[in-house]
């Protein structure tokens, strides 16, 4: 009896690697966390990863009731992610966040990007989630759970280990290649946003379709 679908987990690993991205998160932290020492950028990236991974599971097990229970629709989540996503971008292109991290100190609670915008929604966001429940359904049960779980481990810890090398890439890049990338990367995660802004509107306008 084989109890690990070895075709499925290759599938599941390929899809959460590519929608969750973790080289391509790098970049993101490092310029999230730009000016935070050593230390307190573990701390973030270790808890950013919790989170994420976290809710991840949550969704894993209870799949689209947890939404369903609240009365929010997947469509309807992935438009507010493109907003929160959109809201952060601003932030990237005008240098606001690092602006406002010059005036806090080290263990002011507000500048902590972990959970919003690292756990959600760059690692967790409306992409890997919903991959997250389509992927359960197709195993549906305890052993599908477990399949998926394992899964998201190997890649959420992949996630860690680039944002740990994100000050090696801080330090090629310099000051200067930071803001640039900075900015960039706000552009980026703009249309990022925007994307998941359509996405919903578009499933959103699929369901509402007479016949549908």
């Amino acid at each position: 009896m084989t109890f690990f679908d070895t075709t499925f987990l290759v599938t599941s690993f390929v899809t959460l690697f590519v929608i969750i991205d973790p080289i391509g998160l790098a970049p993101f932290f490092v310029a999230i966390t730009q000016g935070m020492s050593a230390r307190r950028r573990r701390s973030v990236a270790l808890r950013a990863v919790m989170v994420g991974g976290g809710v991840l599971f949550l969704f894993s097990i209870f799949g689209e009731s947890v939404l369903g229970f609240v009365g929010i629709s997947m469509p309807a989540f992935r438009i507010a992610g493109g907003i929160l996503l959109f809201l952060t971008a601003l932030e990237m292109l005008f240098n606001r966040r690092s602006q406002r991290r010059e005036d806090q100190s080290e263990d002011d609670s507000e500048g902590d990007p972990s959970v919003f915008p690292l756990a959600i929604p760059l690692i967790a966001g409306p992409g890997a989630i919903t991959s997250v429940i389509l992927l359960t359904e197709k195993h549906p049960g305890g052993l599908g759970v477990g399949q998926v779980t394992m899964v998201m481990v190997s890649v959420l810890i992949l996630v860690y280990v680039m944002f740990a090398i994100g000050p090696v890439l801080e330090r090629l890049l310099g000051k200067i290649g930071i803001n640039v990338v900075t900015r960039i990367l706000g552009m980026l995660l703009a249309a990022l946003a925007v994307q998941f802004v359509m996405d919903g509107i578009t499933t959103f306008s699929e369901h509402m379709r007479p016949g549908a």
